[in-house]
């Protein structure tokens, strides 16, 4: 980034440059204090970007966020490009950041058997009357990271779109994953059809480096593991 590009207001700068775009691409922590702070201010003058007037903004606090943090509202008053809303918009950040430092970490239930897929999807499943696939993504840790329904059926059968479930893999950092689907009839037996889709899911993780865990079949007081 040149001097001639700081002088442009953002929606005029290289794609690449733009505070909002790089942090899609390339996550929160390739940005500069500065630039996470035009993030929250959003729009600049016709004097200053938004970066620059994050840089007035920490410069006026000795380039620390602690001391940002501490900040009272009169103290933004004097900072061209910072008014009301975007004080407020500030301390509202820094308010949360500081409530995160108090919150209780999420405890994310530890799928690493089949009997605990099964204690975790029965709640979900023993009641319907159609069938449901399921996938469970977890970390390294066999934490669950997130369970998402991929597709409902009929009576007897439904299908699951290897695509989807990896991109749902891909999307959620998972680095291991189970599905899971129940049978109505209350029969544990998997068909044909079952079997087929637990070799081709195996098959696209292996690809993916994904490791595959288990397909778990549910019904109402037992349950069947690949």
């Amino acid at each position: 980034m040149n001097a001639a590009t700081l002088r442009l207001s953002i929606k005029q700068w290289a794609p690449e440059d733009r505070p909002t775009e790089r942090l899609q691409r390339l996550g929160t922590d390739s940005l500069t204090d500065a630039e996470l702070l035009a993030i929250l201010i959003g729009s600049g003058t016709s004097q200053y970007s938004a970066v620059d007037i994050a840089k007035h903004v920490l410069g006026k606090f000795g380039g620390n966020l602690n001391t940002l943090g501490k900040a009272r509202f009169d103290e933004f008053e004097d900072i061209e490009g910072v008014g009301t809303q975007t004080a407020c918009k500030i301390m509202a950040a820094v308010e949360l950041g500081k409530r995160r430092q108090t919150a209780t970490a999420e405890l994310r239930p530890d799928m690493a058997t089949a009997t605990r897929i099964y204690n975790y999807m029965l709640p979900k499943m023993q009641d319907l009357n159609h069938e449901e696939f399921w996938v469970l993504l977890m970390n390294q840790n066999y934490k669950l990271l997130k369970a998402e329904r991929i597709s409902i059926g009929g009576i007897t059968e439904t299908s699951a779109d290897i695509r989807i479930i990896m991109r749902d893999a891909v999307l959620n950092n998972a680095t291991i994953l189970a599905v899971c689907h129940n049978h109505p009839s209350g029969s544990i037996s998997p068909s044909r059809q079952d079997d087929m889709l637990t070799q081709s899911i195996q098959k696209a993780c292996q690809l993916m480096r994904i490791h595959f865990l288990d397909h778990v079949i549910v019904t109402d007081g037992a349950y069947f593991s690949f």
